[in-house]
């Protein structure tokens, strides 16, 4: 890593925190020398405590840590950008994030899948995601397959129907991939370890 400017920042440098799939901003903290050595030495993220004047890594009371994927410097080197893999909330708040309406590109997808598992968990048979739920992983394959179809269908065709068809399929993608507890992150992990 380059030099960073210890002394503009008085031996504190800002730690901005980012989850490193959805980009969502999850706190800010601050890392002295010695933080960011024990942060890239042990995979977790270490801070400074200003109000407690010591170490502290993040989770080391809750278990919800910080794995560091990538730290990076700003075009100054007195600020951090730590890309990391959250394991729980990071808020002491029990949320996600400590600013509470940070974007995500995943946001959507999240909100999904909660609703997709609390519907299975609901057992209720006027929902149709329970219906499909109930009807079994052959069923919801099917039904893949059938808006997967309409997408084409709707590509050649021309007919202003892409949008809602796409939307159709990935909601029952989701929905298979919840039945096979498997999560929409999964196959970002898959798209991105392709990418290399």
């Amino acid at each position: 890593m380059i030099k960073l400017d210890w002394e503009k920042v008085n031996g504190l440098i800002p730690a901005i925190i980012q989850d490193h799939k959805t980009l969502q901003v999850l706190m800010l903290g601050y890392m002295n020398k010695e933080a960011l050595e024990i942060s890239q030495s042990t995979g977790l993220a270490t801070f400074f405590s200003r109000t407690r004047q010591k170490l502290w890594t993040k989770g080391e009371t809750s278990g919800n840590n910080l794995k560091i994927k990538k730290i990076m410097h700003d075009c100054d080197n007195d600020t951090l950008l730590v890309l990391a893999e959250n394991n729980g909330p990071t808020c002491h708040l029990g949320r996600n994030s400590c600013f509470e309406d940070s974007p995500s590109s995943l946001n959507e997808i999240d909100k999904l899948e909660e609703m997709i598992d609390l519907r299975f968990k609901e057992a209720d048979l006027s929902s149709y995601t329970y219906q499909l739920f109930k009807g079994g992983i052959k069923e919801m394959a099917k039904k893949v397959t059938e808006e997967a179809g309409e997408v084409s269908i709707a590509a050649v065709t021309n007919d202003g129907r892409v949008i809602d068809e796409t939307a159709d399929l990935i909601y029952h993608l989701l929905v298979t991939l919840r039945k096979l507890n498997l999560n929409f992150s999964d196959v970002l992990d898959e798209l991105n370890m392709r990418s290399k």
